[in-house]
């Protein structure tokens, strides 16, 4: 079995990423040699169209998979030679692997999610949810909250055509499903009705502070979680918990994300829970 491996992350602004920690840490963990470097796209230089030259040349130079983020996710799609049932249902990849002649693209933000929902939040209520944000991370959470029992899903977005596409989008792979776009002003008309609440917007991270609705609006009996995983404990959390809410916060969609991926790249099965309590050390270090 492979032993060594050679993995990077193509985005933006990816040098302050927890993934290389993560992965190198748990690839330890099973006595692999796993170097994980970021290959930011702004130091650089290269433009978000250039991924695809990106990637090539990180499999001349031996790379045996990539991670990728915003904003390549899609732009990488056109310079693979398949895509999973997932990414492709998505139309966003996170992850490629470099399979013989072949660079075969993944997503495992839908899978990290599920997994982070049921296993962070078991037995949650999931007739209706209210998700914050139609973004990429949104779609993701959209599928993946419609794949996993969500009755009745509403999306709210400031932008309300980004969020009218995420519902076509979840009706053409999901069309049993029951799944609206509703405008930011009306949140206080839904979220009464919602058993959860997920904030897929980028509000709550340390350069966008603050929380993504009126805190009044939420109870002792509703969910919510957040994907934001730094800090680990946003502001919307902490309101949450201050009402009585069961939370879950964006480390766990984070570690799961990872684990799904490193189990493509290696072909073993991570600790997800090991994962999860080094990310916390990671978080508390800064």
């Amino acid at each position: 079995m492979k032993s060594v491996f050679l993995v990077g992350l193509i985005g933006a602004g990816v040098g302050p990423s927890l993934s290389p920690a993560l992965h190198m840490r748990e690839a330890a963990e099973h006595g692999l040699s796993y170097v994980y470097k970021t290959l930011d796209i702004t130091d650089l230089g290269v433009p978000a169209g250039g991924v695809g030259d990106l990637m090539r040349d990180a499999r001349r130079l031996g790379f045996d998979a990539l991670n990728i983020t915003h904003p390549c996710k899609e732009l990488v799609i056109e310079h693979l030679d398949r895509l999973d049932e997932t990414a492709a249902r998505l139309g966003a990849v996170n992850t490629v692997v470099f399979t013989g002649d072949e660079a075969v693209g993944y997503n495992t933000d839908t899978t990290g999610f599920g997994h982070a929902l049921r296993t962070g939040m078991p037995k949650a209520p999931l007739d209706t949810v209210v998700q914050l944000g139609a973004g990429g991370a949104g779609s993701a959470v959209a599928d993946a909250l419609v794949s996993h029992g969500v009755e009745r899903l509403a999306i709210a977005d400031m932008d309300i055509d980004r969020a009218q596409a995420r519902v076509e989008e979840i009706r053409r792979h999901h069309p049993a499903s029951s799944v609206e776009a509703i405008q930011v002003d009306k949140l206080a008309a839904v979220i009464p009705e919602a058993d959860g609440l997920v904030n897929c917007t980028p509000v709550g991270m340390a350069d966008h502070p603050g929380t993504p609705l009126d805190t009044e609006l939420l109870r002792p009996d509703l969910w919510v979680a957040d994907i934001v995983y730094r800090p680990l404990d946003t502001a919307l959390l902490q309101a949450a918990r201050g009402a009585g809410s069961r939370t879950l916060h964006g480390g766990h969609m984070a570690v799961y994300q990872a684990a799904d991926a490193f189990r493509l790249i290696t072909g073993i099965d991570p600790d997800a829970g090991r994962m999860l309590a080094h990310l916390r050390e990671l978080a508390a270090v800064g």
